[in-house]
């Protein structure tokens, strides 16, 4: 199977944020929102710092073993899971919401990137060991995030009357959506693979969380990836002091809009907005946030009111019912995690950029903040027809019109511009304006007022005769219109968009392999892996 790899800038891809490209090429406005350069010399630094930190290690084995304990896994994630228990042991950790079936496929592009650069790691640095970690973030995300993917131009939704965190809801009705599926797999040794896979993740397990962690471990279990599910009373119970100044002091609301303030000033909008409590309070079918009021925490949506005392107590007894949003989660995660490095796409690093100070009021070391690969997939078709098109891989970054109207001026005998005609027409006004001023300069503007609307004229001419030929290559640029609709969905990129499964379908077990040969977390430009079979 013959790849080509080829790549283009964060720069040049329009569907990037400016903050996103901004970190891409160390834009020095950025610097002082996170802590290490992305380089891989730098995690000499990183390791020292964490290495200060300290990180109940028992705790977190424990929790991972018993979460693993129904789950058939490989001998490298077993032993990676009884590694943390040990001081030389470090994690490099990506998170997601739970999307049913894996849902776009920058969800496994971080996964990836995240295994690859474990391996890097464990390469360099033969003194220490380091597992991917997968935190999957199943309580604090709404349900129609998660409950639906995209395949073929259709939406595959599941439907349900349940609420509350998403990973405890049941998985009894997603066969409907596996039903619907089957009709448009097909037969093929790649359909029943990926069928059995889903069938088996949520007809075989009860919640959402056990499907999850079923699914995401068949996948990624041969490279060692750890899948932690933080919903955890023992994990929880570590990080009641940042909850506890939360509710009492609310410090992460004013620490994070200082931050947004500045970095507003720079021309990066806000990515998330901090209120002034940051939890929830999560029961069964339930997770409403926390609100102070006129001196009693009320937890919205519901009767459920606490003294200072009272949710004091509750949080001491109960930490697993207090649920970290957005703007904690982070700060949790690396409690709990002996962590280096967090990969993640331009909008969740752009959150992370926000949280530098927040960081370092709670004694909490800032993680080296990587940028998961991007990826252009062109599978045979989408090459055969950019092969027809004479157009190039880079090309297709280019606007629609852009490129049709660069495919017509190639390859019509029609002279489309008006060049020439407009240097005539620019000579013939000079003498008309040098004759006019001669004679009276104040006809000066009127003279240079009528050679622009003259020219406007020629410019919607040749517009007009471009639209014209344009209608002679109508099924070329059709085609365009359809392999750039496909390659970018709704103007956006693809793996915003797409699902694992039409990739499985062509390509089986082999198309995990080929992303992880290709994939290179300090790869600061999109990859573009093409079929050319």
């Amino acid at each position: 199977m013959h790849m080509k790899i080829s790549f283009i800038p964060f720069a040049e891809v329009d569907a990037l944020s400016s903050r996103d490209k901004a970190y891409a090429v160390a834009d020095k406005r950025l610097t002082p929102f996170y802590k290490y350069p992305v380089a891989i010399e730098q995690f000499d630094k990183v390791i020292q710092d964490k290495s200060k930190s300290t990180v109940d290690r028992a705790v977190l084995t424990d929790v991972l073993l018993e979460q693993y304990r129904n789950i058939d896994t490989t001998e490298s994630v077993l032993q990676n899971i009884k590694a943390l228990s040990q001081s030389n042991t470090y994690t490099i950790t990506t998170a997601h919401q739970p999307s049913l079936a894996t849902g776009p496929l920058y969800f496994i592009y971080k996964i990836i990137s995240t295994i690859n650069l474990a391996e890097r790691l464990n390469h360099r640095h033969a003194d220490h060991s380091f597992v991917p970690m997968f935190y999957l973030g199943s309580e604090d995300h709404d349900f129609d995030e998660i409950n639906h993917f995209h395949l073929f131009g259709k939406t595959y939704t599941w439907q349900s009357n349940e609420e509350g965190a998403t990973g405890d809801m049941s998985t009894q009705h997603i066969s409907t959506v596996l039903n619907d599926l089957e009709e448009v797999l097909g037969s093929s040794d790649n359909a029943r693979q990926i069928s059995t896979l889903l069938a088996a993740a949520y007809t075989k397990h009860a919640t959402y969380n056990e499907a999850k962690l079923y699914l995401v471990n068949q996948l990624f279990a041969e490279y060692g990836l750890v899948v932690i599910i933080p919903n955890a009373r023992k994990l929880k119970a570590q990080f009641v002091s940042v909850m506890r100044d939360d509710l009492l002091q609310q410090s992460s609301e004013r620490l994070v809009n200082e931050q947004i303030a500045v970095l507003s000033d720079l021309g990066f909008k806000a990515q998330a907005a901090p209120r002034a409590i940051n939890l929830f309070y999560l029961e069964k079918g339930a997770r409403n946030r926390i609100e102070l009021t006129e001196g009693r925490y009320n937890v919205v949506n519901t009767d459920k009111s606490f003294t200072e005392r009272e949710i004091l107590t509750e949080l001491e007894d109960h930490p697993e019912r207090f649920s970290p949003n957005v703007i904690l989660r982070p700060l949790y995660q690396e409690m709990i995690l002996p962590n280096l490095a967090y990969i993640g796409g331009g909008g969740e690093l752009a959150y992370w950029m926000e949280r530098m100070t927040q960081f370092a009021h709670y004694k909490i070391n800032f993680p080296m903040l990587v940028r998961r690969n991007s990826v252009l997939w062109l599978d045979k078709t989408a090459v055969k027809k950019r092969n027809k098109l004479n157009l190039t891989s880079h090309s297709l970054f280019n606007d629609t019109d852009q490129l049709i109207s660069a495919f017509v001026k190639e390859k019509t005998s029609a002279e489309l511009n008006l060049t020439k005609e407009k240097a005539i027409f620019a000579e013939q006004f000079e003498a008309i304006l040098e004759k006019s001023v001669s004679i009276d300069p104040g006809l000066k503007n009127t003279v240079l007022g009528e050679q622009t609307k003259q020219i406007k004229g020629l410019e919607q001419l040749e517009a007009k005769l471009l639209r014209a030929e344009k209608r002679k290559f109508e099924e070329s640029t059709n085609q365009i219109k359809g392999l750039k609709s496909k390659l970018f969905p709704n103007g956006g990129l693809q793996e915003r968009k797409d699902n694992l499964i039409a990739y499985y379908l062509k390509y089986g077990d082999q198309f995990l392999p080929i992303l992880k040969q290709h994939l290179d977390p300090f790869n600061k430009k999109l990859i573009i892996i093409s079929d050319e079979n």
